[in-house]
């Protein structure tokens, strides 16, 4: 965690959430990819491995992604003015887009102009989430570890050919996931010896 002094690295935090939050559409399956290059690859403050986790974290909680994946990398980076600071980041920019085209939303909703760009975003979006997914699978590869490898699988086969519903696909694979650490907890105990 930061110190509390950093006031540049707050500012930092909560510019970043801001712009990246201004800039993107689709939401969070959009953004943590943009969070994972600022917070990961840019400046350094989070692993790899830990962003996995928290973008997991944030997919599994309740809420938007974005907001929680914002809330949770900014209490990891910063504790709890870290968190305040960078869902703040994530919120204004969305809540003053909106408030701004309320005021124009009949001249909008029937422009067949804005309804193409609409479309052509709709492309992006779903060109980053692959990308997000291609990434994540390469990254398990990488580490060797079957066990996510077969839980991807898993879920995108149950949900996309079985029509399982997406809450019960999150609690098998959280209660997947916790029983996998107890299992690596229980062999590290043993190796150490415990």
């Amino acid at each position: 965690m930061l110190k509390k002094t950093d006031g540049k690295r707050y500012g930092q935090l909560f510019v970043s959430t801001f712009k990246l939050s201004a800039c993107t559409f689709g939401g969070g399956f959009v953004m943590i990819p943009l969070l994972r290059k600022r917070f990961v690859e840019e400046l350094g403050w989070i692993e790899e491995q830990e962003m996995m986790d928290l973008t997991a974290i944030a997919q599994s909680s309740p809420g938007a992604i974005a907001v929680n994946a914002s809330i949770l990398v900014g209490y990891r980076v910063a504790g709890i003015p870290g968190a305040l600071l960078t869902v703040l980041g994530a919120v204004l920019p969305p809540l003053m887009i909106i408030s701004v085209i309320s005021l124009f939303y009949q001249a909008f909703r029937d422009n067949a102009i804005v309804n193409m760009a609409m479309a052509g975003m709709l492309c992006g979006v779903a060109a980053v989430i692959v990308d997000v997914v291609i990434h994540m699978v390469k990254t398990i590869v990488q580490q060797r570890k079957i066990m996510p490898l077969l839980v991807l699988l898993g879920s995108f086969a149950a949900v996309r050919f079985y029509g399982v519903n997406i809450i019960l696909v999150i609690l098998v694979c959280g209660l997947i996931g916790a029983l996998e650490t107890m299992r690596r907890e229980k062999h590290s105990k043993e190796a150490k010896g415990e």
